[in-house]
């Protein structure tokens, strides 16, 4: 599972890089728009980090609480990418894409540290 989040956490990161170089060439008319695009890049940058520290720092503890947390924190990222390409241009506040994918993450990392602090001692 570890190199899993390792690989999902750079490939997120290079999606954030991919995202800012896009916002950077790319400047829509509407300056709301480009709010929206910035909140959702900022978005994938916290999916990236999340996936990243954990594929660095897991260690075993509640094997079924990992599990949860780990598929909850791997899909965060797809669920913000997909939010970032299609919700701005609809020019309406965070929709259903970014609010599921941030209460994934948060969801996620919440069952990593419940297992992990739960734990006995090793």
């Amino acid at each position: 599972m570890r190199r899993l989040h390792l690989v999902a956490g750079i490939a997120a990161l290079f999606i954030f890089l991919a995202t800012g170089i896009y916002m950077r060439t790319h400047h829509p008319l509407v300056e709301e728009n480009r709010l929206l695009f910035r909140s959702r890049h900022i978005y994938i940058l916290s999916a990236a980090l999340a996936n990243l520290l954990l594929g660095a720092y897991v260690r075993p503890a509640i094997r079924w609480m990992q599990w949860i947390g780990s598929v909850l924190l791997l899909l965060s990222p797809l669920l913000l990418v997909t939010a970032f390409i299609i919700e701005p241009v609809s020019g309406q506040p965070p929709g259903v894409f970014s609010r599921l994918g941030l209460y994934v993450l948060l969801a996620g990392t919440l069952l990593h540290t419940l297992a992990t602090v739960s734990a006995p001692a090793a």
